[in-house]
């Protein structure tokens, strides 16, 4: 039955694995007189519709009924203040950085301590969708946060007694529950950014002075990844769904990227009804290992506001929404402004409802995966044939920054996210190992580029029509110029010009940012190195270039 929260007696050791300091500190906070219960989704929606800092809006939730909420619940709102996306500069890993070990644990049993003094909350809930992968997670924070709460628990599953007799019969893993304590009013001196201490071994996280939901979230999914990794399967942070009908094999391909990226249109596309589409989630989900099949991890979406203006129709499946304008309609409604008029990254946690052809696990094993990537020097579709290079180029994934998160480096900068996902927390190298074996299996390999081609955008329509090619087997693919195991599909509206010294110069450029990366992640990374194999294929990419 899923993972693991009770021990016997004799267990409770030192010597058992399963306890570590940070894991026994934060599981302790929730047992302290300070902190209650919340049991049911409708208890926390109250909680947080009578909450000072909500804004009740007039809309109501859509499936309202079927989510355990109240018939006539109302969306609800609530804005932070400067601060509207992740930190990626408060997070820290136990174990990669002893000595700060050493001052971080006395920290956090001091931040557990004052907040002793202030009521809290508690909840649990499950993430994972299905019987082959359910792992129970338990969250704590301050009574007054709890609009984070209620978002959490409609972002994941609460464990109603549906979701409880199905964990009962989940597999079982030799893991740890999930244990989070979430403070966003803790402050310290040398944490001026605040603080998210991850132990990701025990499934234990202390994320502490950051009050964005989306940090508890990819907390949240941090340590269910990390679960996952541990027991043969692949983490992925994008989304998957499988296309079917008549004419066609099944087909499932997924699609890896940083938000703003495309991975959510290319996911829940429809592609004008030509096929039946199945779509397992758009941001987080996970491969077995086995027999290639994906599993869900959470029920909900959450969605960037800024494509849904008032009266778009998927403003009908907000469940919650952060950091969002309010004005009044024509009718005195309290109605939403979105299109980041406020801030950038306005969110909303949508309910699966959003989604009519939703399921959560995919039995059919994944056919394609797609590292979506805004590089203006690659056409919108490159197939890589070499397993090596196709996972190296997901290792060097290159795409720009977005406003989900909290940074000063400029948003048109190409940065480099592995395999898309900032969340890991376990060695890199790890994950190369993954995908190259998916890859190996026969699993196909493209780049999708959804920015610019020198100058010319790449259009939703453009990168529809590709894969909707790749789908029907019609994509006849052509030689990458010199580039070994690298192919394109040619397109009248984007010509490669492989004769222009230019072009080929700023395609060195691109690959040679890619050896740059490889090169100084190992230089900074000795005990977590990467293959030499990736240095010397990208070394002969750009070789070959000239």
């Amino acid at each position: 039955m899923g993972t693991i929260r009770n021990h016997s007696t004799e267990t409770i050791r030192k010597s058992n694995p399963h306890f570590s300091s940070l894991k026994t500190t934060v599981e302790t906070a929730f047992y302290s007189n300070n902190t209650r219960e919340i049991t049911s989704v409708k208890e926390a929606y109250e909680l947080a519709k009578n909450a000072p800092q909500t804004i009740v809006l007039d809309a109501t939730v859509k499936h309202a009924e079927e989510l355990d909420l109240p018939q006539d619940a109302n969306i609800l709102l609530v804005n932070d203040g400067a601060t509207v996306g992740r930190t990626a500069q408060a997070r820290r890993i136990v174990g990669l950085d002893s000595k700060e070990d050493k001052d971080l644990f006395p920290i956090v049993r001091e931040a557990i301590y004052d907040a002793s003094f202030r009521p809290f909350i508690k909840t649990t809930g499950i993430v994972g969708l299905d019987e082959d992968f359910m792992v129970r997670a338990h969250i704590t924070m301050p009574e007054k946060e709890s609009n984070n709460m209620y978002s959490w628990l409609m972002n994941f599953q609460i464990l109603n007694d549906t979701y409880a007799n199905r964990y009962q019969n989940s597999k079982e893993y030799d893991e740890n529950d999930i244990y989070i304590f979430f403070d966003p009013d803790w402050t310290h001196p040398d944490y001026p950014l605040g603080l998210s201490y991850i132990d990701a071994d025990q499934n234990a996280a202390c994320i502490l002075g950051m009050n964005y939901f989306g940090e508890i979230k990819k907390g949240t999914l941090t340590l269910a990844w990390a679960s996952a990794h541990r027991n043969n399967y692949v983490a992925c942070h994008g989304g998957l769904k499988k296309f079917k009908s008549k004419d066609i094999e099944n087909h499932v391909a997924s699609f890896f990227g940083l938000s703003g990226s495309g991975k959510s249109t290319l996911t829940h596309a429809k592609h004008d009804g030509k096929y039946e589409i199945e779509v397992l989630h758009d941001d987080s989900f996970i491969i077995s290992t086995e027999d290639g099949s994906s599993v869900a991890l959470e029920p909900s979406y959450f969605d960037k506001t800024s494509d849904y203006p008032a009266g778009h129709v998927e403003q009908d499946y907000f469940v919650t929404v952060q950091n969002v304008g309010v004005t009044l309609n024509e009718n005195n409604e309290r109605v939403l402004v979105t299109e980041d008029i406020r801030n950038g990254n306005g969110r909303t946690v949508k309910s699966r409802y959003s989604t009519p052809n939703r399921v959560d696990k995919i039995e059919d094993p994944i056919n394609a995966i797609y590292w979506i990537m805004k590089d203006d020097a690659l056409p919108p579709l490159v197939k890589i044939t070499d397993p090596l290079l196709a996972s190296t180029f997901g290792c060097t994934l290159a795409t720009k920054r977005t406003s989900a998160e909290n940074t000063t480096e400029s948003l048109d900068q190409l940065v480099i996210e592995p395999y898309a996902n900032p969340f890991r927390a376990y060695p890199l190298v790890e994950d190369f190992d993954k995908f190259k074996s998916l890859f190996e299996d026969g699993v196909d390999a493209y780049i999708i580029n959804t920015g610019e081609f020198l100058g010319e955008k790449v259009t939703p329509e453009d990168s529809l029509g590709v894969i909707e090619a790749i789908v029907e087997g019609k994509a006849e693919f052509e030689n990458f110029g010199p580039i070994k195991s690298f192919e394109f599909l040619p397109l009248d509206k984007f010509p490669v010009p492989f004769n222009d010294t230019e072009y080929t110069k700023l395609l060195k450029d691109r690959m040679q940012v890619r050896l740059d990366y490889i090169q100084n992640y190992n230089k900074e990374n000795p005990e977590d190195s990467l293959p030499e194999e990736i240095t010397q294929a990208l070394n002969e990419l750009v070789d070959s270039l000239g």
